[in-house]
Order: structure tokens, then sequence, then C-alpha cells
């Protein structure tokens, strides 16, 4: 029997949002694309009647990126130095509508959970799935899938909470921040940087960068400097705003790419995620 005639269109009005859910579930905007590029196969060949197109491709995107996890927890375990989710370019800042409430710094909690826990938490408290099509889609019953989500939930509470800063704030202080970083004035950083700053950096070992993650002010202080000495200042490219938080896109003195993401609470600069893993800005180096 042949498969029934669908329209794409009904499946493009869905793609924006099952590309979110398989990016947040797997920190990976290539894989993401590939799984809903994989749920449309199967969506245009399926032989049955499917009533909620929606439901439906909920569930085959949530389990095709359940599958893809167990392999990337595997790799991950090899993975050498830190482990970033790759950057979601041009998401919105905190005085615009945000589509789910996901920062940059509650993508890397969300790495603490299991599979499962990852998925009843985005699907419940972030896509407001009903929590009957979440145990279909997890074949879990749905107390069950009621004590995975309120599990995962108390692992990334704190890490849940949005510090508010108005746009403009947030940009200004990511400017001078690549400026004086760029000049190496250390005075600057100093003003600039909370007591208990961390940096993180994402080269894959392909590229440069420092492989353990970097905490407190004097440390951080010393990296930042020492790395504009030896290597010189990089060039912007674009001002931009990467998972919820101000950043921006640059390259060094040797040509490779960077995203730089900036959480700012208290008016200080919290966290920096620095990303340089070529594999991971490809889909900005194609732009």
């Amino acid at each position: 029997m042949p498969p029934p005639d669908r329209d794409p269109h009904e499946f493009e009005a869905l793609r924006p949002r099952l590309q979110r859910l398989a990016y947040r579930m797997l920190g990976s905007v290539s894989e993401a694309e590939d799984v809903v590029q994989d749920a449309w196969l199967r969506w245009s060949s399926a032989e049955t009647d499917i009533t909620s197109p929606a439901a439906w491709l909920n569930r085959v995107v949530t389990r095709l990126c359940l599958d893809r996890m167990k392999s990337a927890r595997a790799r991950r375990e090899t993975y050498f130095g830190s482990w970033l989710p790759e950057p979601l370019v041009g998401s919105t800042g905190p005085e615009e509508a945000v589509t789910d409430d996901v920062t940059y710094s509650l993508m890397l909690a969300l790495e603490r959970l299991s599979p499962l826990e990852r998925a009843a938490f985005l699907l419940h408290d972030v896509f407001d799935v009903p929590l009957n099509e979440i145990a279909a889609s997890l074949e879990r019953d749905p107390a069950a899938v009621r004590q995975l989500a309120s599990r995962a939930r108390r692992h990334v509470q704190d890490s849940r909470k949005r510090y508010v800063v108005a746009k403009a704030e947030a940009e200004r202080i990511t400017d001078a921040f690549f400026a004086a970083l760029h000049d190496g004035d250390t005075a600057r950083l100093s003003t600039m940087l909370a007591e208990d700053v961390v940096l993180q950096s994402d080269g894959g070992g392909k590229v440069l960068a420092f492989p353990n993650i970097i905490h407190g002010i004097d440390r951080a202080l010393r990296l930042l400097t020492g790395i504009t000495r030896k290597f010189g200042g990089a060039r912007l490219i674009e001002r931009t705003w990467i998972d919820g938080l101000p950043g921006y896109i640059s390259r060094d003195r040797s040509g490779n790419l960077q995203t730089t993401a900036v959480e700012v609470r208290d008016g200080k600069i919290a966290a920096v995620y620095f990303i340089r893993n070529p594999d991971k800005l490809r889909h900005i180096a194609e732009r």
C-alpha cells in the first residue's frame, strides 16, 4: 500500500520547533538537522494515517535523538579537553521573546542528566508536551515520566535561573570585554570579571585551546592576558547572541574561527565560553 500524500508545508511549519528540540537534546546544530531530515523521510513515507503530525514527529525526533545520544556519550568520554555544545548563533536576547527559555549555561547543565531525564525535562518543562505524549515517546508510564522530569529539574534548577540584564547593557559589557581582551588590558579586565568567573574553551584537539576549565579571577586574568601577549588580538567579525547570551564571532591571527558567549551577572562577567573546534563552527563558516 503506497503511503498517503502529505503536504510538505505541514512539515515545514513544524520544522523550526523540531530542530530546536533536537538541538536541545543533542547540543549539535548539524546533528539536529540530520535528525529532522530523517524524521521528514519517515513522516513522508509512513503508510499509516497520522492524526496528529506534531505529536507523531515529536515522538520520532525524540527517539532518534535518544539513539544518537548513546554514541555521543561514548565519544565524549574520549573527547580532548572541555566539551561545549555547538553555538546556536542569532538566538534572542533577554528583552526579546524567547522561544524555549534555554540558555547556554542550562545547555551545559543538561549534560549532567541521563538521556531519559534530559528528554523528559525538555519535553515537559521546556516544550510543554502533554504527559501522555511524552510517556509514549519514552515508552514509560506517565508517573515515571513525571519522576524523571522532577529529578532533572532538581539537578538543573540553579542553572535555569535567568539573570535579567538589559540587552544594551549586556552588549556594552561584551563589547568592552572584547576590546580589553584585544588590547591585553589586564587592569580593565580585572574590573569586568566576577571573582568566581569561569572560563571554558572547546578546541576538540583540532586547534589551540585551553583544555581545563579555569575558575577564579586571578587565573582567568593570567590566562587571558597571556593569550593576547603570545598570539595577539582577534579580529571581530560579528556581534551576535548565542543561546540567549551576548557574544561575538571572531578570527585569530592564524585565521581560526571562534565564537565567544559571555554570561553577565550583577554587572560582572560570570562566565565566558570560547568555541574553537572547527567541526562545531562549520554551520557558521558556511553561512
